[in-house]
């Protein structure tokens, strides 16, 4: 079991070209990838999100890939020419009307916007060996991102575990109390007709009053599925594939379940149980939240 929540860095260096890659995610409802490349290597959004999507199966995932080049064949000097002529011509305006006799540098010439351009363009014979690299430092990446993700999913386990234990055994209180509950409302009742001085109790109507009563207010069925849910999380949060999704369905079960048994109880020490149960619940569902 994985969280949802990581961070990896991957850095590779081959043919005087270097690859630092980040990867950080946080919690989201499906696989959300974004890849964030340097322009002149956007042709590889699509390499970099398969092979993401071997090993990532849910959350918001950012991927920033920053490059940096050595090599010559990786970066293109322009002069732009015609832009250095206006400039030239209108310094030379500028000298003639204030009457100037500074010369014209060539490092003043230089500092004009656009005059000279560099760019990092990479060599279109060199995709293999770029992949490569690139390659090498995400895999390395996502080998950290990972193994957070697992360090933080099995603590997730390790507390969730401990929250069902406690669950288990509020459950086991109320199952203990059930076939008193029963009883305890046939002498309310008896109570109930003393105070108002029915001397002549029918007694069949007693039992079929009760009878009814404990009918509505049976709750083994929903005691049988608690326990069901209960070890089937346990189960569930010792696997290694993506299991959010079936501990956010078995979250809701169980609070169906406890919803039932609050509103079927008319037990006092079974409703709060039934409150307390929905309390640790509701911690673990936040906690799935974050569970890939």
């Amino acid at each position: 079991m994985k969280s949802m929540t990581g961070y990896g860095r991957g850095e590779a260096k081959q043919y005087d070209r270097r690859f630092v890659v980040e990867i950080k995610s946080v919690n989201h409802r499906y696989n959300d990838v974004t890849v964030k490349l340097p322009r002149a290597m956007i042709m590889y959004e699509d390499a970099v999100k398969k092979v993401m999507g071997k090993r990532v199966f849910r959350g918001k995932t950012d991927v920033f890939i920053t490059f940096e080049t050595f090599s010559d064949d990786d970066v293109s000097i322009t002069f732009n020419q015609p832009l250095a002529d206006a400039y030239v011509e209108t310094v030379k305006k500028i000298k003639e009307r204030y009457e100037l006799d500074q010369p014209i540098r060539l490092d003043l010439i230089a500092k004009f916007p656009d005059i000279i351009s560099v760019e990092k363009k990479l060599d279109p014979d060199s995709g293999d060996k770029i992949w490569g690299c690139l390659e090498t430092a995400l895999n390395e990446a996502l080998d950290n991102f990972v193994k957070m993700r697992e360090t933080e999913g099995e603590a997730l386990g390790k507390d969730i575990a401990e929250k069902l234990a406690g669950i288990k055994q509020t459950v086991e209180k109320i199952e203990k109390r059930a076939p008193f509950v029963a009883e305890d409302y046939r002498q309310r009742l008896l109570a109930r007709l003393a105070e108002m001085n029915e001397l002549n109790v029918d007694e069949a109507r007693i039992i079929t009053e009760v009878t009814i009563f404990a009918d509505k207010a049976c709750i083994d069925e929903e005691i049988t599925r608690l326990y069901s849910h209960i070890e089937q999380m346990k189960s569930i949060i010792c696997e290694t594939q993506p299991v959010g999704r079936k501990l956010d369905f078995l979250v809701q079960e169980m609070n169906r379940e406890v919803n039932t048994i609050g509103s079927k109880s008319n037990d006092l020490e079974i409703t709060n149980c039934a409150v307390d149960l929905k309390s640790e619940i509701e911690k673990i569902r936040e906690q799935i939240q974050n569970i890939e």
